[in-house]
């Protein structure tokens, strides 16, 4: 195991931060900035992921917490990367805020989605961008039938737009057992610093990859899942039966279930809603008729896998 040797900067204006810079500042354009994980609990999982880690930069402490974790990272063939020690002061003048947490890193994003358990460096397609295209979707699928001990419910989300409801529906998938998380269009970007974040890191290790198409054509390949044996349970108010009725018929038919959620307020498209094979609903309280979409989302994860 490598030695946990890290390089003291004392210097904010070090080169060798910027990744790190301005980290409150808008990313780049969707797709080509890095992935940042915030804390003792993510950042080891993205150091066990497949996306190839960049930088650690933390304060003594908080290196010291992870550095079974960092030797174990820094002794891999394919480790191509620094630890950094910095003080409060430094980091939050890099950072541009009080990075309480004392620990962040950075990786780069992968041309293409890897859909395999931590550790692993299988990959959605070969060709589309990260995770992107019937190919990656596919690829997933072909993952889920070959992987042992899977739950047979997937997650599909159109119009998802909120990066911290992205990041809590990986979280409550992880939890739950959800295999996979699928994206129809107009869906925010899982790997922004806010979805990792709030995720606890899970996005980094639950296979997902999205759909082809625009906002009025990408539900045609539902169609992919319905081959391969899932029931599409749209969840929606105006459900024709209710989730546990819903989930617990595709069952007794022999089919795993693809839990479908919308964006808040409008919810799934008609598009969505029609390509499915059942309306859902979650029974409510009278004068209510909506959740927040990563709580709904939770309700219907825990119905579908228990």
């Amino acid at each position: 195991m490598a030695i946990f040797s890290p390089i003291r900067i004392d210097d904010p204006r070090d080169s060798r931060l910027d990744d790190f810079r301005n980290l409150n500042a808008s990313d780049k354009k969707s797709g080509e900035q890095l992935i940042i994980a915030e804390g003792t609990l993510v950042v080891p999982r993205l150091l066990a992921s497949p996306y190839p880690t960049r930088a650690v930069v933390g304060f003594p402490g908080k290196l010291r917490a992870i550095e079974a974790e960092l030797s174990r990272s820094l002794s891999s063939d394919d480790a191509n990367f620094s630890v950094f020690e910095v003080s409060r002061e430094v980091l939050k003048e890099v950072a541009g805020f009080d990075m309480h947490r004392g620990l962040v890193a950075s990786a780069d994003r992968l041309p293409v989605n890897p859909v395999s358990p931590v550790g692993s460096v299988s990959t959605a397609s070969t060709g589309d961008p990260a995770g992107t295209g019937a190919s990656a979707v596919e690829a997933v699928l072909d993952h889920l039938e070959e992987a042992a001990d899977t739950s047979g419910v997937i997650a599909v989300l159109e119009g998802v737009g909120d990066h911290e409801n992205i990041g809590s529906i990986f979280r409550n998938a992880a939890g739950l057992n959800v295999d996979a998380v699928l994206f129809g269009a107009a869906t925010a970007d899982p790997l922004y610093r806010r979805s990792v974040r709030v995720s606890m890191g899970h996005v980094l290790r639950l296979p997902w990859a999205r759909f082809p198409g625009t906002t009025t054509t990408w539900q045609r390949d539902l169609e992919l899942l319905q081959r391969r044996g899932y029931e599409v349970v749209a969840l929606t108010p105006a459900g024709d039966t209710t989730l546990r009725e819903a989930t617990e018929a595709a069952r007794m038919r022999g089919r795993k279930v693809a839990v479908m959620v919308g964006a808040e307020g409008p919810g799934l498209t008609e598009h969505a809603m029609r390509a499915a094979d059942v309306r859902a609903s979650i029974p409510m309280a009278r004068g209510t008729d909506s959740l927040n979409v990563a709580t709904a989302a939770a309700i219907a994860f825990y119905e579908a896998v228990r």
